[in-house]
């Protein structure tokens, strides 16, 4: 009984994490800002805060790119490190302050 009670709880288990979002632990997808800033992470293709598609550098777990022409910082290299599931910092340039992103939430982008 307690082997079936086992096999049942991984099973189960193993249907939740199949259900999670896609991008659960990749930095692709929408990201909000307190302040109603958005991006959009799709591998190596961006739209940034100021609203340009543009591309980047794509790992799992970080972002990079150059801020276009006709926004402001254009020319600044923007890093992004993914911290979790649902939080991500950004550092415009070298000294630049820490902004923090936080997952859209559905409907918002």
């Amino acid at each position: 009984m307690k082997q079936r009670t086992v096999a049942i709880a991984a099973s189960a288990a193993a249907l939740l994490a199949l259900a999670a979002p896609a991008f659960a632990d990749a930095i692709d997808g929408d990201w909000c800002r307190a302040d109603g800033k958005h991006m959009t992470i799709r591998g190596p293709a961006i739209v940034t805060p100021g609203g340009k598609e543009t591309q980047g550098n794509y790992s799992r777990h970080a972002f990079s790119y150059v801020v276009p022409a006709g926004e402001a910082g254009a020319g600044n290299t923007v890093a992004i490190t993914l911290l979790g599931e649902y939080l991500a910092r950004s550092r415009e340039g070298e000294n630049g302050p820490e902004q923090e992103w936080r997952r859209c939430q559905p409907g918002t982008s």
